[in-house]
């Protein structure tokens, strides 16, 4: 009998003790599944937040009257870096500014000399059927001051970079860096001369066809801001050089208006398009291959080792 009881009670001790652990192991439990709940929230919170900045965008393509439709056209060749910090850095400005727009990288995949005047043309192109205006827009070019309104052009071309904002160049005709125009304005000029292969003067040169055409260019007023800090220039001379080679006739030629050369001119392909997403910016990547008639611009292609390179001087406009 005594060894009955005895028996009884282990039994009815080692139950107790296994119901011990498990509610010891149910409560330490308890704080992991906790902390999976709020991982959970904080990823729906995330989701949420992407959600409703896509959302932003979603919005922005429905234009309304008083809301026109940007599109950004970035010339581009080997700037990775610097498209990596643009995208992000337009979307939060031009959001501030409740501006529909999209940007438009065109990417000279072919082996000619980088001609920014004819993959703006190649932009223009492609984009004039969606969007009510464009901007024209050096990738390594970001402006710092809000009060840099993006805002339809209605007047004429309005060219945000002015020369006394630049921090790079103050002559009075410089249009370089970030133009903007109305796209029957850019179709009245014939575009861009298709000229300019290498670096430089193909701005100086559509300054002179704007004025031609009797357009006023007009830049941003009230600006406080001075060179130091309107804009971010974020181009490295060292790592980024630039080609300004001048070969065979090359000099003569662009410094002269170019009344032969534009959008009724232009021979390019589409070699493919890429969508993608920059730190959630939707970008369209044109990657494009120009046509050169070595018989009217043999300089785009320079032999460095030839003897027709030409000694380099400053630059002069065209005229």
């Amino acid at each position: 009998m005594v060894k009955h009881m005895r028996t009884v009670v282990l039994r009815f001790v080692g139950i107790c003790v296994f119901a011990l652990i498990a509610v010891v192991l149910l409560i330490g439990g308890l704080p992991t599944a906790l902390d999976s709940s709020c991982k959970c929230e904080e990823g729906r919170e995330r989701d949420l937040q992407h959600e409703q900045f896509h959302r932003s965008f979603r919005r922005l393509e429905q234009p309304t009257p008083d809301r026109k439709k940007l599109a950004i056209v970035v010339p581009f060749r080997d700037r990775f870096d610097e498209l990596l910090q643009f995208a992000p850095h337009m979307a939060t400005f031009l959001r501030k500014q409740n501006i529909p727009f999209h940007i438009f990288v065109v990417n000279q995949h072919d082996r000619y000399r980088f001609n920014r005047a004819s993959l703006i043309n190649i932009g223009f192109l492609q984009v004039q059927e969606g969007y009510d205006y464009f901007a024209m827009h050096d990738v390594d070019l970001l402006p710092l001051n809000d009060n840099l309104r993006y805002e339809f052009p209605a007047e004429g071309p309005l060219h945000i970079s002015g020369p006394e904002y630049h921090p790079k160049y103050h002559y009075a005709a410089f249009i370089g860096g970030i133009l903007l125009l109305r796209m029957d304005h850019f179709a009245q000029l014939n575009g861009m001369s298709n000229r300019y292969w290498g670096w430089g003067l193909e701005d100086d040169e559509f300054y002179v066809r704007i004025k031609e055409a009797g357009l006023e260019v007009r830049r941003p007023k009230n600006i406080t801001t001075g060179t130091n800090n309107t804009f971010l220039h974020v181009h490295d001379r060292v790592h980024r050089r630039r080609d300004t080679t001048k070969c065979f006739n090359q000099r003569e030629v662009t410094r002269k208006r170019d009344r032969e050369t534009g959008l009724n001119t232009l021979q390019y392909s589409v070699h493919s398009r890429r969508e993608l997403t920059i730190d959630d910016v939707p970008v369209t990547v044109l990657n494009v291959h120009l046509v050169c008639d070595k018989q009217k611009t043999p300089w785009c292609e320079c032999d460095t080792t030839a003897n027709n390179l030409t000694e380099k001087i400053p630059k002069k406009k065209p005229r």
